[in-house]
């Protein structure tokens, strides 16, 4: 008898769900098998990851290079325009200067960023701005970005759109330049001014120089500065000559002229050179020191009411209607101009002078003087002891002529820590005033020819960027 067996079914091997009557599958149950099928979700997961990781990886390389770029940018521009803006500082030639900062920024420029990493597109242009005082730039870099090119990105700037960037050399005469400065200039109005349109541009070029010297904030800083013109003589600030001049010299002299003439001579408001040891010095003129009256046979000054010296000052406006108001004057006695151009920053004189003009002390922290002294002519008038013009031709420099007197005051000025620049106007090949405004200069850097209104015009701004504090801004 043969024995059939039976193997039951375990559990671990029996299917879960019962077979539908019939023994036939239900047709979802593929599906189901489907849904619960989880072999592939590791696959699935690594694969949507690596694409997130290649893609910040992408991204981390772009951005790298982008700050590299920037970077090195940034550091070249800022170098360029402080090139630029030492060219600008310390041109020799003024009517060049401008197109001369912008080569060398330039220059600076594309040295610097001779090793950066290729851009896209590089802009970036260097100009002289804010009334020829600064060089700073314009334009922008772009660098491509070739992982962050899959998400719309092709490149990015290097320089923020807005302009907040772009670096700035400011030739700086305000505030930011930590410095007070007390400016004299002596302006030439003598008769040979006349010729021409060249009283015009004088006045032009002198108002050019206090528009940049003269800032807008004077709370931390101050710049002031005094006009002195001057031409046979110089006429003090009104009240000032009566403590100047000694007050029992007679109201006239005997005319110098004999007989020829029966009048005399009345008493000037204006005032000659000083004599004795005081001649060259910055003594303040009292009683023993006093400045000499000048007498003439009209009794009228050569030089006119409107060329009145203005003590120091910070109200551009007020600076600006004394230049345009100077009318001509006669000879050309630079000697006493530049006398009192002296004066008008010695702290010697502070005491007679009005509270806002007063001279601080030479050693005085954190300030600095200038005299600018200007003429178109050889100095050819002198006077005697009793304040009548004695000479009035030659401009030879020996110690008793004008120039003479004028380059011993430029000495003392520059022993005072004064820093002196002088500019010849239309001097042409005047070799003798030439040579003497050379010398009257500080240095040879500091000596200017001008032979016409430009170039009158651009001495007087380059020494405006001379005497101005160079900085960085954004």
């Amino acid at each position: 008898m043969s024995t059939i067996q039976v193997k039951r079914m375990t559990s671990a091997s029996a299917p879960n769900r019962e077979a539908p009557p019939g023994g036939r599958s239900r047709p979802w149950s593929g599906l189901t098998r489907f849904t619960e099928e989880t072999a592939g979700d590791v696959a699935i997961i690594f694969g949507l990851m690596a694409m997130a990781m290649f893609m910040f990886i992408g991204a981390a390389v772009d951005i790298g290079r982008w700050l590299n770029a920037r970077d090195q940018t940034i550091a070249a521009v800022d170098a360029a325009v402080l090139a630029g803006g030492r060219t600008l500082q310390s041109a020799t030639n003024p009517a060049t200067a401008q197109a001369d900062a912008i080569a060398m920024a330039k220059r600076y420029y594309d040295q610097t960023v001779a090793n950066r990493l290729s851009l896209k597109s590089d802009t970036i242009q260097f100009v002289v701005g804010d009334n020829g005082t600064s060089v700073t730039i314009t334009g922008n870099g772009e660098i491509r970005t070739p992982f962050m090119a899959l998400a719309g990105i092709s490149e990015l700037q290097l320089l923020q759109s807005s302009g907040f960037e772009h670096s700035k050399a400011m030739l700086a005469v305000g505030g930011n330049a930590e410095m007070n400065l007390e400016i004299s200039m002596m302006l030439d109005v003598s008769g040979s001014m006349g010729e021409g349109t060249k009283l015009q541009e004088m006045k032009d070029a002198a108002k050019d120089l206090v528009n940049i010297v003269v800032w807008a904030d004077q709370g931390s800083y101050t710049s002031k500065v005094a006009i002195v013109p001057f031409s046979g003589d110089v006429r003090p600030p009104a009240g000032l000559w009566s403590l100047v001049t000694d007050p029992t010299w007679p109201d006239s002299r005997p005319n110098p002229n004999g007989d020829r003439k029966a009048n005399a001579w009345p008493k000037t408001s204006c005032v000659a050179e000083r004599s004795g040891t005081d001649s060259h010095m910055d003594t303040l003129a009292t009683l023993g020191t006093y400045v000499m009256r000048t007498y003439t046979s009209s009794g009228n000054c050569s030089t006119p009411l409107s060329g009145s010296v203005m003590p120091m000052s910070n109200d551009k406006t007020a600076l600006t209607n004394k230049i345009n108001g100077l009318t001509l004057g006669g000879g050309t006695a630079g000697h006493i101009g530049t006398a009192w151009a002296y004066y008008m920053i010695s702290p010697k004189w502070a005491s007679i002078l009005p509270l806002a003009s007063k001279p601080v002390a030479y050693t005085a922290p954190k300030n600095k003087k200038i005299a600018i002294l200007m003429t178109d002519g050889e100095y050819n008038y002198t006077y005697g002891n009793t304040g009548i013009a004695t000479n009035s031709g030659g401009g030879n420099a020996n110690s008793n002529s004008s120039a003479g007197q004028a380059l011993a005051i430029c000495n003392q000025m520059k022993t005072d820590n004064i820093e002196v620049y002088t500019v010849g106007f239309d001097l042409q090949a005047n070799q003798t005033a030439l040579n003497m405004l050379k010398n009257c200069a500080s240095d040879s850097s500091k000596a200017y020819s001008a032979d016409d209104g430009d170039q009158l015009k651009a001495a007087f701004r380059d020494i405006a960027l001379k005497i101005s504090t160079l900085y960085l801004m954004k």
